[in-house]
């Protein structure tokens, strides 16, 4: 039986307020529960327009998925025209309301571009900084200390592995690949269990070999394979416009008789049996535009583990 597990990465102010209310009501119709991924601070999605110089592919992409009617004007111009709100500052019911219907709640990030665009140019302590910001708003808003992350963009470096090391989290959802593993990064071997995304992301498919919101879902369900299906949607997407594309999904991924899990219960059951060290590295994906992290072969323990 395919085992799927739903990871929402909320990425905006817009997707916080909008986007994961109209998911909790898709979810609770369907006796579903996911695992919510929550931006914390500042909205700066305004200042994402430099990918289009600095990643090729950037501009088709935001094109081909109608980025502006997805996103509205007003969230593409927080950070350079409008001021960025503190995401979780003004929408703290949202993450409680979320956390009271059952579902998992974790942290995406305190700066989404800031970490998606900038993260091999961040020193480490400054990485810490951003990460230790998040989990301190998250926990004053929840009243406890979150237990997993999902780095933005699926953007990793050796040095943020690390610090979510010290952080003794129970997993993280960083990476793209094809079953959970530990990861393996410049030679060292970290400690913090990835389960990564196994599927490609709406935005990565749409527009692209002639696939359309009305075709996406056949491709989808070609693409199931049996055991555990990581599938990443996004609040301001299928809590969005996409939302009717989403729900069929639904509808037929409980047809095809698919058993739903959060990723901290696909987590549990990952350490039931043996998990291999795998290399990660930032490569490319067809669909979207730059560099992710993308699970490699099995390796064997390395050297170092970690720095010193």
């Amino acid at each position: 039986m395919p085992t799927i597990a739903l990871k929402i990465d909320v990425d905006t102010y817009v997707g916080t307020r909008d986007g994961v209310p109209r998911l909790l009501e898709i979810f609770d119709r369907f006796g579903i529960k996911g695992t919510f991924y929550f931006s914390m601070g500042p909205d700066n999605s305004g200042k994402a327009i430099r990918r289009i110089f600095t990643r090729k592919g950037f501009l088709r992409k935001m094109l081909r998925t109608r980025a502006p009617s997805v996103y509205g004007l007003r969230t593409l111009m927080y950070g350079i025209l409008l001021p960025p709100p503190i995401i979780a500052n003004k929408l703290p019911h949202v993450l409680r309301e979320t956390t009271a219907r059952g579902h998992e709640v974790g942290i995406h990030c305190w700066d989404h571009v800031k970490w998606h665009d900038l993260l091999p140019w961040i020193p480490r302590n400054m990485i810490a900084l951003e990460l230790g910001r998040a989990f301190a708003l998250f926990e004053e808003i929840l009243d406890k200390r979150a237990k997993t992350t999902a780095a933005p963009g699926w953007t990793v470096t050796a040095d943020s592995l690390e610090i979510q090391d010290a952080l003794y989290l129970s997993y993280c959802s960083d990476s793209r690949g094809s079953h959970p593993f530990y990861p393996v990064m410049d030679d060292r071997r970290f400690h913090t269990l990835q389960i990564p995304t196994t599927l490609p992301t709406m935005d990565e498919l749409l527009g692209e070999n002639g696939i359309t919101p009305e075709t996406v879902n056949d491709h989808y369900l070609s693409l199931i394979q049996p055991g555990l299906n990581v599938h990443t949607i996004h609040a301001e997407l299928e809590g969005g416009v996409l939302s009717p594309t989403f729900i069929n999904l639904l509808e037929r991924l409980q047809a095809k008789g698919c058993r739903f899990v959060t990723l901290a219960e696909a987590a549990e059951e990952a350490h039931r049996g043996e998990i291999p060290c795998c290399d990660l590295a930032m490569g490319e994906l067809p669909g979207r535009a730059g560099e992710v992290a993308i699970q490699g072969k099995m390796v064997r323990e390395p050297r170092r583990r970690m720095r010193d």
